[in-house]
């Protein structure tokens, strides 16, 4: 379940700590790892895909010298967490920057859902990011510094829509959860983030299947993955903590629109639910 990659113990000394990164093998998350890589972070890479991990252990090691301490592991799995920080404190490694990616959208209605996928979304979305909190918080507490992110979305701040019912719910979720956890953990020099982009070029709509709606988008409405990674871990690690951070003026834009006039915000969502949405008519 796990690999490692290895640098030379003068290496180690420049090393800015260890960031876990969760759903590290496409999109935001690998963009992440790589972003962290440049900062000098040493990385564990927490996926199902084994291969890809490896593959992005390589290069960055290669390119970075960068450890890489893989992880292949499904959060979908009550289990997993626990077997995380397990392997975690047999492996030595303290985790300074933890980044809660993985994550993934479930298509239709709610009654049109079986419910053992609508319970695995949750253990991954909601209930896995609590306890790795949970559970690495406390190190960051005894050592005076630690950063997190979670990733949560745009869909968060904004109301509720037609399918895809439990997503924009656990995103709202872990922008709330990242509010209280920023607060608890400042006195501690710990700086906790949720992270919200918008539409990003990623896999994200290839496995819900949205790919051909989702293009008929216009460009400016669209991130790349290396800037929202960059956003999120500025807003953590820069001058200034941003407890919630909206990459993208656009989208920032939309989430001041929907708290002004959020009668506006419900009829916007109504109206593009079935463009950017698949049901099981469709």
């Amino acid at each position: 379940m796990s690999d490692s990659t290895n640098k030379s113990a003068a290496d180690d000394e420049t090393s800015t700590g260890w960031a876990l990164v969760t759903g590290a093998s496409a999109g935001i998350g690998t963009a992440f790892c790589r972003a962290l890589a440049a900062r000098g972070y040493d990385l564990v890479l927490v996926a199902r895909r084994e291969d890809r991990l490896k593959t992005l252990a390589d290069e960055l090691n290669a390119q970075c010298g960068t450890r890489c301490h893989v992880l292949a592991a499904d959060l979908a799995d009550p289990a997993a967490p626990a077997t995380i920080v397990a392997q975690l404190m047999d492996a030595g490694i303290e985790v300074e920057c933890l980044v809660n990616n993985a994550g993934y959208g479930v298509p239709g209605r709610l009654v049109e859902v079986d419910w053992k996928t609508h319970a695995d979304f949750l253990q991954v979305m909601v209930t896995a990011v609590c306890e790795l909190c949970r559970a690495l918080m406390p190190g960051m507490i005894d050592r005076g510094r630690g950063q997190i992110i979670n990733v949560a979305s745009v869909a968060g701040h904004m109301p509720g829509s037609e399918g895809h019912t439990l997503y924009a719910a656990s995103k709202a979720f872990l922008i709330k959860l990242s509010e209280s956890l920023s607060l608890e953990g400042r006195r501690h020099g710990i700086r906790v983030s949720a992270l919200c982009p918008g539409f990003t070029y990623s896999e994200f709509h290839d496995v819900t299947g949205t790919r051909d709606r989702v293009s008929t988008m216009p460009g400016f409405m669209w991130l790349q993955a290396d800037e929202v990674a960059e956003y999120g871990l500025d807003a953590v690690l820069g001058r200034k903590h941003r407890t919630v951070a909206i990459p993208g003026r656009v989208y920032r834009f939309l989430v001041w629109l929907n708290g002004a006039w959020p009668w506006l915000g419900r009829q916007l969502n109504q109206r593009s639910t079935h463009r950017f949405r698949k049901f099981n008519e469709d």
